[in-house]
């Protein structure tokens, strides 16, 4: 077992009580006494127990974050902005992945629990009303996405998903595109919602929709449904992508079946991370503000944690399209 406070108070010649008083800054402890536990604690290499302290207190400053699937580049970067600000505001902080199984779902929030943390944002759609109804019943603090309307303990981060995928459409319109494909993702709230908006704007737009393939949100499910576009005759003249991971499978399996990029076809996501920018082409897609989502979420956790009546709010996120060079005129 590791170095107690009973071992710096026995090396020390004091009080447990004293070294306490000490390490937290309370109560009266002459200079002497205080230097005599400062290097006793310097010397023995003590760390204090700083969870164990916060669970007594009933205050663990800890912010715990749940997200689908760290290796979709769209996490990591909602991840950093949260941490970052949960470090501004004085928390600690958990992470817990899903990888969209609503077992492992289960068993993140167990674990947050588990830790007693003050409030979790939960950057994930394959959540139940259940967990989130019994997170809140013991008073901890619930920021998600998208899935429920805010009330007591709980706030939502609500992403203007159908005027993402609206503006998507309209400018592949305008570029001349009448056969617009979709690669969809999981049967997940945020995903059919895009899905849904695609559908609603290309008939908008007198289009009929299609066709629509189904994705896995990762590179490999973009992969063959860019394989399997690129065989089609007639072929459609742009792709719409779920999410930016989905749009660089697609591409790698365009390319792979012959067809030049935007040239031939032109390809959108959604999302905005790291890879539009790095991917060649440049990919166009959604911005739906990352950085923000994770400052936003850590941001309505301390609101709801430092209240004396915690009433969760809604917090909009807007969307907007960024033209990359993975787009362009329909091919005559």
């Amino acid at each position: 077992m590791g170095l107690t406070i009973r071992d710096v108070a026995k090396a020390a010649g004091v009080s447990t009580a004293t070294v306490s008083n000490v390490l937290n800054k309370r109560g009266k402890v002459g200079r002497k006494t205080q230097g005599l536990v400062l290097s006793t604690v310097k010397r023995l290499g003590y760390l204090p127990n700083i969870h164990a302290r916060r669970l007594a207190s009933r205050d663990t400053r800890t912010l715990g974050i749940i997200v689908s699937d760290i290796e979709n580049p769209f996490f990591p970067e909602i991840i950093k902005s949260f941490l970052a600000r949960t470090r501004q505001l004085g928390y600690e902080a958990i992470l817990s992945d899903t990888n969209y199984d609503p077992r492992r779902t289960q068993e993140a929030a167990s674990r947050m629990m588990a830790h007693n943390v003050s409030g979790v944002a939960i950057m994930t759609s394959e959540i139940s009303a259940r967990l989130i109804d019994e997170l809140a019943r013991r008073k901890i603090a619930v920021t998600f996405l998208d899935l429920a309307p805010a009330r007591g303990y709980v706030s939502t981060l609500r992403i203007d998903y159908a005027s993402g995928i609206e503006q998507s459409v309209k400018y592949l319109y305008q570029e001349g595109h009448r056969k617009i494909a979709f690669v969809a993702g999981r049967n997940l709230k945020s995903n059919v919602a895009r899905l849904e908006a695609y559908e609603k704007y290309t008939l908008a737009l007198g289009l009929k929709p299609g066709p629509i393939l189904h994705g896995d949100l990762r590179f490999e499910g973009g992969l063959a449904a860019g394989l399997a576009i690129g065989q089609m005759s007639p072929r459609p003249t742009a792709v719409m992508a779920i999410n930016d991971l989905t749009a660089v499978g697609v591409m790698k399996g365009l390319t792979s079946a012959g067809c030049r990029i935007p040239e031939d076809i032109s390809v959108t996501g959604f999302d905005r991370t790291r890879l539009a920018e790095y991917s060649i082409p440049s990919l166009t897609t959604v911005d739906i503000h990352r950085d923000l989502l994770g400052q936003m979420a850590a941001d309505a956790l301390h609101e709801l944690c430092s209240s004396k009546i915690p009433q969760g709010r809604e917090y909009e996120i807007p969307a907007e399209l960024i033209v990359g060079h993975s787009s362009g005129p329909a091919k005559a």
